[in-house]
């Protein structure tokens, strides 16, 4: 793996472990702990100071809608982490997609995904697109060249990809993705977070995050970030205030304490699941296993340039079928079963009946989804516990 995270940056002297502590405290004077400011409303001292911040939506004691003193320390701490000017926070990872796809394109526009993605912004590319008048086309992101081939000069807007992707773990290039000139490029780094990888190092213009996942960290926030240029940055937030999809002050404390122990937990995912992983590719009740930090990965020498740590992410495919993930994912006792990751608690799903579940049989065959398809979010359980409830549940499958 890359070692941008052993280093420190470029401007000169904290590692990002490091900042990810010491970031989010602009407004916090002397707490050690993040600082919730829960008021909605603030009061201005004169009418010129209220019309001077109700037209700048950055002004962060004015209205909870346009900013807050606790959202904007985090959306500082995770633009810090992700080397860009600027990030806008959101009441969840769709928040960001779609505001960033509804706020930089209008009808007529053109945009280029890949095929293999969270469904839901699937599906907000199949379904909510056209009615604005949008125009998707879909590509395989790991086919070299796919995006670039599929730019329509002149109308398309955005270019979007997610790597690792949601549930198979496929990489894009995102040096290839970052070199295409003309649309603006999207990257939704969810599962790599900003300490295994940093897409706007590689050319990309904007990345996206649901924190909702392993940056908030803890299963108790609904948090979503989009971060890149001032320029696209104000774009986004000059929709997001009309969008409405603004991250609660709440929420946002929890994401700057997730922040403060991402590296720590990362770094322990990341070891679980290697481990599982590897104990996976030797069961004889697991047809295939896709995770980066393996050689069999088939962009396992992409991941190895561009990521820093492989991640907490193990997805399988059992060689029952369904009748066999449906076993596995209700058998294990550590591993839970539940929808959502990073945090601390280990976690089991089965995509084809929950993650994606609205995406029709060809749709899922796009996304490498079958029936026996099973995802793991590593926790932070003692790895030798998580690998042993593994064994004994994947045992019973055969």
């Amino acid at each position: 793996m890359t070692d941008h995270d052993s280093s420190p940056d470029e401007t000169g002297s904290l590692h990002r472990e490091t900042r990810a502590i010491r970031g989010g405290r602009d407004h916090s004077d002397s707490a050690l702990a993040p600082v919730l400011w829960a008021s909605s409303a603030f009061v201005t001292e004169t009418v010129e100071e209220a019309h001077r911040f109700a037209t700048d939506v950055t002004a962060p004691k004015f209205y909870g809608r346009h900013a807050n003193p606790t959202v904007q320390d985090f959306e500082r701490a995770l633009a810090d982490l992700e080397g860009a000017e600027a990030a806008r926070a959101f009441s969840s990872g769709m928040g960001a997609v779609s505001a960033t796809v509804l706020g930089l394109c209008s009808s007529g526009d053109h945009v280029v995904a890949q095929s293999q993605l969270y469904s839901h912004t699937q599906l907000l590319f199949q379904a909510a697109c056209p009615r604005f008048g949008i125009d998707v086309t879909f590509v395989d992101g790991t086919s070299p060249g796919a995006f670039a081939e599929a730019v329509i000069p002149g109308r398309t807007t955005l270019v979007f990809a997610e790597t690792p992707a949601n549930p198979k773990l496929a990489i894009v290039d995102l040096d290839a993705l970052g070199a295409i000139k003309g649309p603006v490029t999207v990257v939704d780094s969810t599962f790599a977070t900003p300490l295994a990888q940093r897409p706007l190092e590689h050319g990309v213009d904007l990345v996206i995050h649901s924190a909702t996942k392993a940056i908030a960290g803890h299963n108790d926030a609904m948090l979503g970030v989009a971060a890149g240029s001032e320029e696209l940055l104000a774009w986004i937030r000059g929709f997001a205030v009309l969008h409405g999809a603004v991250a609660s002050p709440f929420d946002a404390m929890n994401g700057i304490r997730g922040l403060r122990t991402l590296g720590v937990r990362l770094g322990r995912q990341t070891e679980t699941a290697t481990a599982l992983a590897e104990l996976l590719e030797a069961h004889p009740a697991v047809d295939s296993v896709s995770y980066p930090g393996l050689p069999s990965h088939p962009q396992y020498e992409l991941a190895q340039r561009q990521m820093a740590l492989s991640g907490g992410l193990v997805t399988f495919d059992l060689a029952g079928g369904r009748s066999a993930g449906a076993s596995l994912v209700t058998s294990t006792e550590i591993a839970q079963l539940a929808t959502s990751l990073g945090g601390p608690e280990t976690l089991v799903t089965h995509p084809a009946s929950t993650t994606h579940v609205g995406l029709l049989p060809d749709e899922l065959a796009a996304a490498g989804i079958s029936e026996g398809t099973v995802r793991v979010s590593c926790g932070l359980e003692h790895p030798d516990d998580v690998l042993a409830d593994f064994r004994r549940a994947l045992d019973g499958c055969n």
